[in-house]
Order: C-alpha cells, then structure tokens, then sequence
C-alpha cells in the first residue's frame, strides 16, 4: 500500500514538473500586456507635441535661426504654417522673410486663383498649397494629389476685371478693376496685390477711361489695349520698375488697321499681340495686329491665329502659344506657324466643348485648372481640378506633355465661377 502511495506521488510530481516546463503567463501579466495594446495609440498621440507645444518650441529659438529654417521651407507648405501662431503669421508676410528666400536661392512659382464664388460678390483669392497630412489610414482609399486650394485672407478686395489681370514678379496687377462690385465696364484704377503680405495697394491710374482692355506683360512692362468710348484705340505702357506710365513707349494704332474690341492679347516672339476687329463690330473676321516695341511699329499679322482669337484661355511659354479650344489644349509657335495639339495628356479626363479650363505659366510647366459640373452633392456643389503638365520639345519639333500630377483641389457652390489663374514668383 505505502508502495502505491509513493508511485502515485512521483507521478505527480513528474506532472507538476512538466508543466512548469510549459509556458505560462499571470494574471497581472495578462493584464499589462492587454493594457499596453489598449494605450499603444494614446501613447504615441501624447509623445507628438500639440500645435501649441510646437508653437512654444519654435518661439524659444533664436529670431534668426527661425527665419533661416523657414525662408528654406517651399511657399506650398505656407498657408499650413499660418495656423501655428499669430507670430508666424506676421513672419511668413514679412519682407526679411523673402529677402532670406532670394539670398538662398529659394525663390518659387506660386499659383494663384481668382473665383466668383457667387453672383454680385466681389472676387475670392485662392492660392495652391500641400495637404498638411499624406498619411491614408486605409488601403482602400484613392491616393490623393497632395494639393489643395487654402483661401487666401486678403481684406477688402477690389474686383477683379480678368482680362486687366497680370502677374509680373511677385504682384498681381489688377487694370481696370474697381471698389464697385455692379459695376461693368472696366475703370481706370489700377490695384497691385503683394503676394508676399497679401495686401492691396493702389498704383497711378490709367491715362485715360477705357471701355474694353487687355493687358499683357513683356519684359517687365505691361501693355495694355483697349478702346475708348468714341471707339478710338487706347494704347499705354506701364512700367513696374518705376510704377509710372510711360507716355513714350506708347505708339497709338490707326483705326483703319483695326479697333481693339476684343479685349484679347498675349506676347510672343518679342511682340504684342492683339486682336483688333476691322468693321467696327466684334465678329469672326477679326484680325490680329502685332506690335513691334523694339520699331515702335504695328503690323497685320497674316499667320494663322484663329484658335488664340477663340481661346477660353491662353498662357505663353518659351516663345510658346498654348490655347484651350474647344476643350484641347493646342500649341502655336511663330517658327512652325501651324496649331498642333498638345500631345501626351492620357491622363487627363476628355474635357467636353464649352468645358470651363484655364491655363497659367506655372513655372515653365502648364498649370491647367477646370471644373467638374458632373452630379455631384444634387448638382449643388462643383469640384475643381487641378493638374501640373511638364513640356518636352522632341525631335521633329513637336511638343508633348507629361501629366506629372492632378487631383481635386477644391470643392465650390454651383454658382461658382472660375475666371483666372496666376502664377507669381516669391
């Protein structure tokens, strides 16, 4: 019997031993380790500062050290870096700021958007800028360009006539704009916005009161041409180095060559282009005079220009003529003298006829804006499209794009009008 009771107990023993062998966990092991999964995502919120922790972290370094870091910051990321503090504001608007850009080589072009965003309200300002966050927490979802749209806060903002619209450096030149928001004929003031402080200042005045213009920039001057009440061509030149109208760069054009009616012109090949109406009315057989400012002279130009006389939109690049007709973006050069269409843009969506799409110079590459008005929100809400095109001029003298990006930037009211887009450098 004390034989069997000595075996029963070394088995067991043998048991107890091999399951001690076996792995096991306690309760309060259990417990952290379940805990730790739980609080894995709290912990990591709480080690990445806050706004106000990065606000407070920025605002300990020296003044200098600050301005060095951010004047090496792209212009895209700005308006993110507006919500840290009032004080970054002020910096970011700050003249010292884009005198540091300028020394470091950091100058960029930056893309600006003028909207309507409804009837008989004044102009809204929208400038490009990337998303602050790139992070997709769902492999499901599309890939985003990374670009957005940010409102620009500039008070008080005159409006905006679109064919008196111009960008030269780091202003926006508004010829023809007005305080009045009803009113339709252009004025003869002249705004200037500063895109560095986003702010509005008034500049000298045209000569004379127009009833149509256009004006267009060459070499740091802006042409502009238009024509009076009594139908007599207007013609001025402003420089932007001395702010002043330059009464001895400005040749008048006969009215027997044509009258500037249609409030259209663009420069190409060292010259003005602009297109003049020889009846007296607007109609289709419109002509395009050329302006020589080297020769103060005006020509007739017999090359074919009909797809710019009924362009939606239009931007010039090296020597280049880039237009929207018909929803095709076409390319015109005074060597070649023929319109070819702008080839390599498989990416882009068919855009209909009477598409709205508009072109900028976007750096040397061609920044192209356009609205969706597909159904979307009970067809009470539209989407802006953005897409950045890099150009290659190959052998036989073609031009190709390559679609480098484009997304939806913007969503906006049906009302919504999308009616220019600049480029400055800052």
């Amino acid at each position: 019997m004390s034989c069997r009771i000595r075996e029963s107990q070394k088995t067991s023993t043998k048991k107890k031993a091999s399951l001690s062998l076996t792995p096991s966990m306690s309760p309060e092991k259990k417990r952290k380790r379940n805990v730790t999964m739980k609080e894995k995502k709290m912990i990591k919120k709480k080690l990445k500062p806050s706004v106000t922790q990065q606000s407070i972290l920025i605002s300990s370094l020296p003044d200098d050290l600050i301005l060095s870091c951010v004047a090496r910051v792209s212009r895209l990321y700005y308006p993110t870096l507006s919500l840290v503090s009032k004080s970054f504001r002020s910096l970011l608007a700050s003249p010292e700021l884009y005198k540091a850009r300028s020394l470091l080589g950091r100058t960029e072009s930056c893309l600006y958007v003028c909207l309507r965003l409804t009837p008989f309200k004044s102009n809204s300002w929208f400038t490009l800028c990337r998303k602050p966050h790139q992070t997709l927490t769902s492999k499901k979802k599309k890939k985003s360009s990374g670009y957005v749209l940010a409102t620009v806060p500039i008070p008080h903002s005159p409006r905006a006539h679109l064919s008196g619209l111009v960008a030269v450096g780091s202003d926006i030149y508004n010829i023809g704009g007005c305080r009045k928001i009803y009113e339709t004929p252009p004025s003869s003031s002249v705004w200037i916005l500063d895109c560095m402080s986003h702010t509005w200042r008034e500049a000298p005045s045209l000569p004379v009161e127009p009833m149509r213009l256009s004006a267009s920039v060459l070499d740091g001057k802006i042409y502009v041409a238009g024509s009076k009440e009594s139908l007599e061509n207007l013609f001025e030149v402003f420089d932007t180095k001395t702010q002043t109208w330059d009464p001895e760069s400005s040749i008048p054009c006969s009215k027997t060559k044509g009258i500037f009616l249609w409030s259209k012109s663009t420069c190409i090949d060292g010259k003005l282009h602009v297109v003049a109406d020889r009846h007296g009315v607007v109609s289709p057989m419109g002509a395009v005079i050329a302006y020589n400012c080297k020769e103060g002279r005006w020509d007739m130009v017999e090359q074919n220009m009909e797809c710019f006389k009924f362009s939606s939109s239009h931007c010039e690049i090296d020597n280049v003529l880039y237009c929207v007709l018909h929803g095709a973006i076409k390319w015109y050069d005074t060597k070649v003298r023929l319109w070819s269409r702008l080839k390599g843009l498989v990416k882009l969506p068919k855009f209909s006829h009477d598409a709205c799409i508009k072109l900028a110079d976007y750096g040397g590459k061609i920044a192209v804006l356009w609205v969706d008005e597909s159904s979307y929100s009970g067809g009470k809400k539209n989407k802006i499209w953005c897409a950045e095109i890099a150009l290659e001029r190959r052998q036989n003298c073609e031009i190709w794009g390559e679609v480098e990006w484009f997304g939806h930037v913007l969503t906006v009211p049906s009302t919504c009008v999308l009616e220019k887009v600049l480029a400055v450098t800052v």
